[in-house]
């Protein structure tokens, strides 16, 4: 977790404190307040010293039981704040894979530029259906969110519309690693490589793949997408991090490019494609 996401959250808690210790019907202690309100003890003391994210709901009976609903705008600014920052797989996928794949829809629809680096799986924006069939089982099963498997698929192909589309920009860079990983039967990886192979030389799309045998000027690290300069998002097991300011932007953009340093391209990264396809097959 961010060192800014956890400062934040920490202010979120003083301020639950202060409105509590200020309530209108006298000091209020973390127990009474935690009586009336029919939660453990530990959950007030939690939220207080920000080391558990409040959600909407919580701070909407929060004010009214303290006495001060007029604070609720202010604290529902801060919590919008800092979870603009950080969205948790949880809360994310509540409501199943569909509805976040059709947020990055339309992030994806508004920008000009994706600067995409992958080390672990094929990206979304250049899988096939079942490659991304698969690895939206594969996490259903893991966070144990709705199946809507099918919708996620959908919505993840209509958002590759956007390759096809003059003016737009793909730089998409792989390590190799990413290559080999079977979440998904091996007749399925073939086909998804064949995909691969076919997007060099697209006009939309800049292909690199760092072969493992390269030397690496970085560690491959988190997987992370650049929107336009804008926007950074990556993906980690318990949430995805949207980053905007300028200076987190222009560190990715130099991770990007040292890590291309050690890429190859065009007819070159074909060849560590069907290489790894061969031996798939074999």
């Amino acid at each position: 977790m961010s060192t800014d996401y956890q400062r934040a959250r920490e202010e979120l808690g003083r301020k639950l404190r202060e409105l509590r210790v200020e309530s209108p019907d006298g000091r209020l202690t973390g127990t009474e307040l935690a009586q009336r309100l029919g939660w453990p003890q530990s959950k007030v003391s939690k939220l207080e010293n920000g080391r558990q994210t409040p959600t909407d709901d919580d701070l909407k009976v929060w004010v009214e039981t303290v006495g001060q609903p007029t604070a609720l705008p202010e604290l529902r600014a801060r919590l919008k704040g800092f979870e603009s920052q950080i969205r948790s797989w949880r809360r994310s996928l509540a409501a199943g894979h569909g509805p976040v794949q059709e947020t990055w829809n339309t992030l994806v629809r508004e920008s000009r530029t994706l600067v995409m680096w992958e080390n672990s799986t094929v990206c979304g924006m250049v899988q096939t259906a079942d490659y991304a069939r698969h690895v939206f089982d594969r996490y259903t099963d893991l966070r144990g969110s709705p199946r809507d498997t099918e919708e996620a698929v959908r919505a993840r192909m209509k958002r590759q519309e956007w390759l096809y589309q003059p003016g737009k920009q793909l730089e998409l860079l792989m390590w190799e690693g990413a290559l080999w990983a079977q979440v998904c039967p091996p007749e399925v990886l073939v086909a998804q490589l064949d995909r691969l192979l076919g997007l060099v030389g697209m006009d939309t799309v800049r292909l690199g793949i760092i072969p493992l045998s390269r030397a690496l000027r970085l560690p491959p690290a988190n997987s992370f997408c650049m929107l336009d300069e804008r926007l950074v998002v990556l993906e980690d097991w318990h949430a995805e991090l949207w980053l905007d300011d300028a200076e987190t932007i222009a560190l990715y953009r130099r991770v990007w490019d040292t890590l291309a340093e050690s890429a190859v391209c065009g007819t070159d990264a074909q060849q560590v494609i069907a290489r790894v396809r061969r031996s798939i097959t074999v």
